[in-house]
């Protein structure tokens, strides 16, 4: 019964993402642009500490604008009528939105300025080739795009973390497969890899939480990123 309880908290969670996403134009905004600086984050010789820095700010700028986002919808859902009160609680919720993305440009100027100046243009391509780099980039993308093509395409069946347009499992299980093949660079070990991400899959046909199109969807993504992060970019 407990796990049925955690199971449906990660449901309704993923769904406010999706609502969130789906409906509100600064949410996307935020979403690409932190996808962006994922993928740029690979071109500069970070520190642990600066990578913190990063991930701990495209969190904040998400929740500040999921919470304005709940602030609003409670606030209609209370009255429809226009009321100071009802607008300043909106203006103060938007207010917070505005400082988390002022907070988070303050913190792009001070971690790529300097590494995009003229003078240092050699460290732009300067990539940083640390297998725990790359995969944790790797896997960030997959996980960002998947919840972007759940949020486009998904047509109300099933629930966005049971089902969806693109099987998640899979896109990750097939990521993770791929970043194996490449850090291991043995045919055993990377056909295991793939015969689990396989299984994995299969579970989610014969659990008919997706469809076949939706598994090899996720597959080719997991694939694709894999590829792209660690031998196209890597």
């Amino acid at each position: 019964m407990k796990t049925k309880s955690l199971i449906e908290s990660f449901n309704y969670a993923v769904s406010g993402i999706m609502y969130t996403l789906k409906t509100e134009r600064n949410m996307r905004i935020h979403f690409i642009m932190a996808g962006l600086a994922t993928l740029l984050s690979l071109f500069f010789d970070f520190t642990r500490g600066e990578l913190l820095l990063l991930f701990f700010t495209i969190t904040f700028v998400l929740m500040a604008e999921m919470f304005n986002t709940a602030i609003e919808k409670t606030v209609d859902l209370i009255t429809e009528e226009f009321r100071p009160l009802a607008r300043l609680a909106k203006d103060i919720a938007a207010g917070a939105v505005l400082i988390a993305a002022l907070n988070s440009l303050v913190v792009g100027y001070l971690l790529f300025f300097h590494r995009l100046n003229p003078y240092t243009n050699l460290v732009l391509f300067k990539i940083k080739k640390s297998p725990i780099h790359l995969t944790f980039v790797a896997l960030t993308l997959v996980i960002i795009l998947t919840i972007g093509l759940k949020a486009k395409f998904y047509k109300g069946r099933g629930t966005h973390f049971q089902g969806g347009a693109v099987s998640g499992h899979a896109a990750i299980s097939f990521c993770v497969a791929t970043i194996i093949a490449f850090i291991a660079n043995n045919m055993l070990v990377s056909t295991l890899s793939y015969f689990i991400a396989f299984l994995v899959g299969e579970s989610r046909i014969e659990g008919r939480i997706h469809t076949i199109f939706e598994v090899v969807s996720g597959a080719l993504l997991g694939i694709l990123v894999g590829i792209l992060v660690f031998q196209i970019i890597g």
